[in-house]
């Protein structure tokens, strides 16, 4: 696979998160038979009926290499290079060549024999999972980040009663159309002329689905991974102690709604499979927005915010007191709508929102979340343990496509005159003293980590991703040197920079790394920074040009699962499974360093989403969503106490400019 995948592949695999497979994808299929009924298909309930099943390439899509051990070796020591000086750099040169030869040797061979064994996976599919099920951090800012919808260009679309009624009936299509296996499966095409075509596609749907990748390679187009997309719906994390699971129940058909903190459920899938009528849903929804019930003294949802510990602990609590049923009916339900009664001022306020809000009016456990405000802005925020951005993503774009060019209901569309009094259902609770104070301290817990997260944003018009294609330049690669640079001049230095890309395009595929920080960038931003008035504009652009060759190198290794970090944690995972002490490798000072990434970094861009955004991953961090447009680059960047985001937006602003000037021909003042 390394040699197949094409290096304009490469740019569609980076997507959000830090933007998990645990059941084989034929469970896609469960409920299939509700899903598939004539009845369903004249009227209009599914998003589209794809000629090539779902699930058509997943059989035959390539295995996620592991990458050689020297291979490994040579690239973490290329990314320590920059953030060592010399006698650090001796040091971990002579303990990773230490580890090559020995334990790192043995490790490698082990995990290479379990890879074989399981043929149905990935090497990294499990120990990815555990790792995010065993954290006990909070998920609100250290997993769950968010993306906001652009508004519906039809402005009356946005009201929030209109835009909900919509974006829930639009799931649901969008469920059942994936559950019927009738979702256009999801490919990258190199040659749409060829590959995304009637003829192509009734031909590929007759190819066995143990060849069909082969196939679709024939034509330059390449299937993704989409194991992860049954969990999109009726799933949910469930708190334990030491380890959280994830929890699927296909058989639910209702949706779960949150305002002021009060908790209501009503079915949106009726007893056949089919959508509730739109209606139905617009007067359900009527009815909850204008309960006159008062706003949750003790919200249950801030509990999903605490240490995952904790939170077991009192979900026991909660089940001891006759809970159970009520917490299988959250975690059962589709999907979470939470209808917020605040209006947004301004994309920061939307960022605040989307990502953390008041902790009360969310459940953040669930898949996925989506949220909308008094005045129609929508968002998703969703759990990570299960799944990256690619299933996400693809849920927005199709949600957005389908509410934007056929919405079900409209300004001014008469509700169903239904009793939705006996439809809806405000879950009530039987809380005892020790789950109130628990709640208590969660609200205070929370509202002390969001008050110290700090949001700002960048739009720089000067130029955008033509004039780069234009000068040859990759613009993610100049976008990442703009992070460098700007680092640079605040701080003086070179941190740890990390970078989210899939690996989709392998079976059970999640994330590597790409590791932008490298000697090129820190050449660049030195000369760029620090000695601009002594090279000529010829020999910037040809540091400039230096940057980008190897950008997209570490582009195209990682979207190949050719890292060096996803090996590296898969070979101290095996190790600590086996209860075997770690080599010197993982405690030396630049492993921790490394992975201690200060500038953490995801980029998307797509006509559904308006922003995008994450907390930083350290406390000393900042968190960068960015995104290079045609003929403008934006960044959403989030920081904590220890760094200052006002300025370090500044820098990067500073160092596109100087960037673009050199691009024009005009030498640096």
């Amino acid at each position: 696979m390394a040699s197949l995948l094409p290096k304009q592949c490469v740019a569609s695999l980076r997507k959000p998160g830090s933007l998990i497979h645990l059941r084989g994808a034929a469970s896609l299929g469960i409920n299939k038979r509700n899903y598939s009924s004539k009845k369903a298909a004249a009227s209009g309930e599914y998003l589209n009926q794809s000629v090539v099943p779902s699930m058509h390439y997943q059989k035959s899509l390539p295995r996620l290499p592991i990458p050689k051990l020297e291979d490994t070796v040579r690239r973490y020591l290329a990314a320590q290079k920059p953030l060592l000086d010399e006698d650090q750099f001796r040091t971990t040169e002579k303990l990773t060549q230490d580890f090559q030869s020995g334990v790192g040797k043995q490790l490698h061979e082990e995990l290479v024999a379990q890879d074989k064994i399981n043929k149905h996976t990935s090497y990294i599919s499990g120990p990815w999972s555990d790792m995010y099920l065993s954290a006990r951090d909070s998920v609100v800012l250290n997993f769950n980040p968010f993306m906001s919808f652009n508004p519906d260009p039809k402005t009356e679309y946005n009201d929030q009663l209109v835009r909900s009624t919509n974006m829930v009936c639009s799931a649901v299509r969008f469920m059942k159309t994936l559950r019927a296996g009738i979702l256009e499966p999801e490919i990258f095409h190199l040659n749409p002329a060829k590959s995304d075509t009637d003829s192509f596609k009734r031909l590929i749907r007759w190819v066995p689905s143990s060849l069909s990748w082969y196939g679709a390679y024939m034509v330059n187009a390449y299937p993704l991974d989409m194991s992860q997309y049954f969990r999109l719906f009726n799933s949910s994390r469930i708190p334990k102690t030491g380890r959280d699971e994830l929890f699927t129940d296909e058989k639910a058909r209702h949706l779960l709604v949150m305002r002021n903190g009060n908790m209501y459920v009503f079915d949106v899938v009726d007893k056949d499979g089919n959508l509730v009528e739109p209606a139905e849903i617009q007067s359900h929804l009527t009815y909850i927005l204008s309960d006159s019930a008062p706003t949750a003294a003790f919200p249950l949802g801030v509990l999903t915010s605490e240490n995952r510990d904790v939170w077991a602990g009192l979900r026991n609590k909660l089940v001891a007191a006759g809970n159970a049923e009520d917490l299988q009916v959250v975690d059962s339900a589709l999907f979470c709508l939470s209808l917020d009664d605040e209006s947004m001022k301004d994309h920061i306020h939307i960022s605040h929102n989307m990502l953390h809000g008041d902790g009360c009016n969310r459940w953040y456990d669930k898949s996925f979340s989506i949220i909308l405000t008094k005045d129609g802005q929508a968002a998703i925020n969703f759990e990570h343990s299960w799944g990256d951005g690619v299933a996400v993503l693809r849920f927005q774009n199709e949600i957005f496509k389908d509410t934007t060019e056929k919405p079900l209901v409209h300004p001014g569309s008469a509700a169903a005159a239904v009793d939705s009094s006996s439809a809806v259902r405000r879950l009530q609770f039987n809380l005892d003293s020790e789950v109130e104070t628990g709640i208590q301290k969660a609200k205070e817990n929370f509202d002390s980590a969001v008050s110290k997260l700090t949001i700002d944003a960048l739009e720089f018009k000067k130029g955008g991703k033509q004039q780069l294609k234009k000068s040859k330049l990759s613009p993610d690669a100049i976008a990442q040197l703009a992070f460098q640079m700007g680092f640079l001049r605040q701080y003086g230095k070179t941190v740890a920079t990390y970078e989210s890309c899939s690996t989709a395009a392998f079976r059970h595929g999640r994330t590597e790394t790409i590791r932008p920080a490298s000697v090129h960038t820190q050449r660049c931003a030195h000369a760029f920074v620090c000695e601009p008035g002594q090279h000529s504009v010829e020999q910037l652009q040809g540091l400039l040009s230096e940057c980008s060759k190897y950008h997209g190198q570490l582009t195209r290794e990682a979207a190949m699962g050719q890292g060096f970090d996803r090996h590296l944690f898969a070979m101290k995972y095996l190790a600590n499974s086996q209860s075997q002490a770690l080599h010197s490798l993982y405690s030396d000072p630049a492993y921790t360093a490394i992975n201690h990434n200060i500038l953490s970094t995801s980029t998307l861009t797509s006509p559904a989403v308006n922003l995008g955004g994450f907390a930083p991953v350290v406390p000393d961090g900042f968190g960068v969503g960015y995104g290079v447009h045609d003929d403008w680059i934006g960044c959403n960047v989030s920081s904590y106490p220890d760094r200052n985001v006002h300025d370090f937006l500044q820098c990067v602003h500073k160092s596109l400019e100087d960037i673009f000037t050199v691009l024009e021909g005009k030498a640096l003042s």
